[in-house]
């Protein structure tokens, strides 16, 4: 079982996690933004990752606490789960389209943190939401998930849908590189016979 959970507390916010990677897509989802509980709950549906995250910050001061812990949070639980990650596919590879907006993001599950973010938006809000805090849960995920991961948006004129296409997108090629490979025999897909930095 490919599962993990972990609590996380500071002085800015309090939060726990729950992810099996080989879930049906189920989400409880309530960190009080409600823009981002949409998001993350597209990547357990479009991930069929089943997702638990319960959060509770300073959103009297801004959302951006609550949105990079989070972040931070699902990135350790998603490395807890993966293990030594013997056997997954590793890499991923995705383009998806939310009407007018075309986003592509592309994963290897490396042990070596680094992201590369070229997503633009129009606007500094989506509803309530500040559109900076993309780019903020993506680094914050990808540091501590120890994902190589690649987001560009082509185009898209809709920032909701911008912003919606990344997570989908991210959200399916988790489930890609996730996947058991029967090729691998079990094997760790390195030469190095370890993904860690």
């Amino acid at each position: 079982m490919r599962t993990a959970s972990l609590s996380r507390s500071t002085r800015e916010t309090e939060i726990s996690v729950r992810l099996d990677l080989d879930g049906r897509g189920d989400a409880d989802i309530s960190t009080g933004v409600g823009f981002f509980d949409h998001m993350l709950t597209q990547i357990a549906r479009h991930g069929l990752i089943d997702l638990e995250v319960k959060a509770k910050g300073d959103l009297h001061i801004d959302d951006h606490h609550t949105v990079e812990d989070v972040g931070i949070a699902l990135g350790q639980c998603f490395r807890k789960a993966l293990g030594d990650k013997a056997g997954i596919t590793r890499y991923a590879d995705v383009t998806l389209p939310l009407d007018e907006a075309l986003s592509r993001v592309v994963v290897d599950i490396s042990g070596r943190p680094y992201l590369v973010f070229r997503t633009a938006f129009h606007a500094a809000k989506i509803g309530s939401f500040d559109t900076q805090l993309v780019e903020e849960w993506f680094r914050a995920f990808t540091m501590q998930a120890g994902l190589t991961l690649h987001v560009e948006t082509f185009y898209g004129s809709n920032d909701h849908h911008i912003a919606e296409s990344c997570f989908k997108a991210l959200a399916r090629a988790l489930r890609l590189a996730v996947a058991v490979d029967p090729a691998q025999g079990g094997r760790v897909p390195s030469t190095k016979g370890v993904l860690e930095a």
